[in-house]
């Protein structure tokens, strides 16, 4: 409660806020560093800029009108960010030659195929593909439902929960930035599945700095895989592929339900499942991607547990009594 109090009469970042803050000066000093090597860093820049005018706007809207609705809107604009850095990994990316031939390696040393072409034809009928495709998508509403649901329940959890949520995709996202793998869906398409199933895995260094085509969704057309499809055309990339963000950040959302909210685990935890077996049977991630995304979900867990709690540690440190009047 003093927590709370304290949040309504200061104006100290939410954690959020200095989140986001970090992550855009980190990446724009990078941006900065490479920018001879990058033919987009104006709009980056850009983007930035829009991104802490936002940050700002919303301050000084809860300085001037300070209310619960004014203080949730500071904490839910970062929030709504994920979408937008997701495609600037890429931009990073075509910088580097990209790694997928020994992912690709990888898969047929651990597994003796490629299980992102195998499980598809295995399980190739419309009722699998909508199941898994569905799977795939659910990745969305899991995040809401998790974020939100605090809410609903125990509202002193949704900090934590955002917080928690928010630095784990920014671990992420700096993963991404300078580890260069499209997935199967871009590298086989790129080489040819004839050449992936023959193990045949060439490198292809800056291939993917200029070229964007990727295989068709598998399956048969239906509602789920088509909405997947159309949404992989639009705003896919040929970037994110290892660790598995879908994964690890699953695995992330399952843990905070389960300290949380666990009457939603038994709710959840069978999207969860499909959602895992979807990433390798829509071809996005190499089966090791997968594995990489359990290991570091929970790693993330962990590590952004208590980064929260050293910052909400601070924050409590810095309230005195005669801030409240005492």
């Amino acid at each position: 409660m003093i927590f709370l109090q304290a949040e309504q009469r200061h104006s100290k970042l939410f954690g959020v806020e200095a989140l986001t803050w970090a992550y855009t000066l980190l990446t724009s000093l990078f941006i900065a560093v490479l920018w001879p090597r990058m033919d987009t860093a104006v709009q980056l820049l850009q983007g930035r800029m829009f991104v802490v005018a936002g940050l700002i706007g919303a301050y000084l809207l809860y300085i001037w009108m300070p209310c619960p609705a004014t203080r949730f809107l500071r904490k839910l604009y970062p929030l709504t960010l994920l979408s937008y850095w997701y495609p600037d990994t890429y931009e990073f990316c075509r910088l580097f030659p990209y790694q997928d031939h020994l992912f690709a390696a990888a898969d047929l040393a651990c597994f003796g195929t490629q299980p992102s072409l195998a499980f598809s034809e295995w399980l190739s009928g419309k009722g699998w593909s909508e199941l898994f495709h569905m799977g795939y998508f659910s990745y969305y509403p899991m995040i809401a439902l998790t974020v939100l649901a605090p809410l609903f329940t125990c509202r002193e959890r949704f900090d934590r929960t955002a917080f928690v949520v928010l630095a784990a995709f920014f671990l992420y996202y700096l993963i991404y930035l300078f580890l260069p793998v499209a997935g199967p869906q871009y590298y086989f398409c790129a080489i040819g599945e004839s050449a992936a199933r023959a193990g045949e895995f060439t490198p292809l260094g800056h291939y993917f700095a200029s070229h964007t085509d990727m295989l068709p969704s598998p399956g048969p057309q239906g509602f789920f895989h088509d909405l997947i499809e159309s949404t992989q055309a639009g705003g896919e990339r040929p970037t994110a592929a290892f660790p598995s963000s879908h994964v690890g950040i699953s695995t992330l959302l399952m843990l905070l339900l389960w300290q949380g909210n666990r009457v939603l685990v038994p709710f959840v935890a069978p999207f969860y499942i499909v959602l895992c077996c979807s990433t390798v049977y829509i071809e996005a991630h190499y089966l090791v991607d997968v594995f990489g995304g359990l290991v570091s979900g929970v790693l993330f867990y962990v590590l952004c547990n208590k980064a929260y709690d050293r910052w909400a540690m601070r924050a409590t440190n810095h309230l005195r009594p005669d801030a409240f009047g005492f």
